[in-house]
């Protein structure tokens, strides 16, 4: 089985597509193989993977990490989700600009967001079911987010209400996470 970079968004947000093998009883796919990744220049360590499940309209993001900086790889196996990474890199030539793609059980694209991008999503089937793989461990002393709704950014978010956490709801503004203290961990060479 092999995978395809379908395209390359903001320098370093990639959608991957996997062969996908049909027959009369279903199908069958591989999500992740190292020596395929590594060839495509993906990466291949990951030492985490979640999954969450959501219901219409909820909105989870935009969120981040950077001790350690967390890269994730993530996909829908339930439904459809509309997939978002923001650069949040400082000194970055795509700084605060958004990539977004429908993301579903269905299309079986997975998206690569390398740490230094604040990722999110938001459900647009009765529920949807996301899992990611992650290239560190979660540490809720080093985490963050991004307001999903920062006028700076832009985001055209495709639900008109969304259902967020009260942590969500009170997120900074890019601009607010740039200028604390925090950002400064998060360095990236350009």
């Amino acid at each position: 089985m092999t995978f395809s970079i379908e395209s390359v968004h903001l320098g370093d947000v990639i959608v991957i597509v996997p062969e996908v093998y049909r027959d009369e009883r279903g199908f069958f796919t591989e999500v992740f193989r190292a020596d395929q990744f590594e060839a495509l220049g993906l990466p291949t360590h990951f030492v985490q993977e979640n999954h969450s499940r959501s219901s219409k309209n909820v909105l989870r993001g935009l969120h981040f990490q950077w001790d350690p900086p967390v890269g994730k790889l993530m996909r829908v196996t339930q439904g459809r989700a509309f997939v978002v990474a923001v650069d949040i890199r400082k000194g970055s030539p795509s700084l605060g600009q958004w990539y977004g793609i429908e993301v579903s059980a269905e299309n079986r694209k997975q998206v690569w967001a390398p740490a230094g991008f604040a990722r999110g999503f938001c459900v647009l089937s009765e529920f949807a079911e996301v899992q990611y793989k992650c290239t560190g461990i979660y540490n809720k002393n080093a985490e963050s987010g991004v307001l999903w709704s920062d006028p700076a950014i832009g985001i055209e978010w495709p639900v008109s209400a969304p259902v967020l956490s009260e942590k969500d709801a009170g997120a900074r503004t890019l601009a607010d996470w740039l200028t604390s203290p925090e950002s400064n961990h998060l360095r990236f060479d350009f």
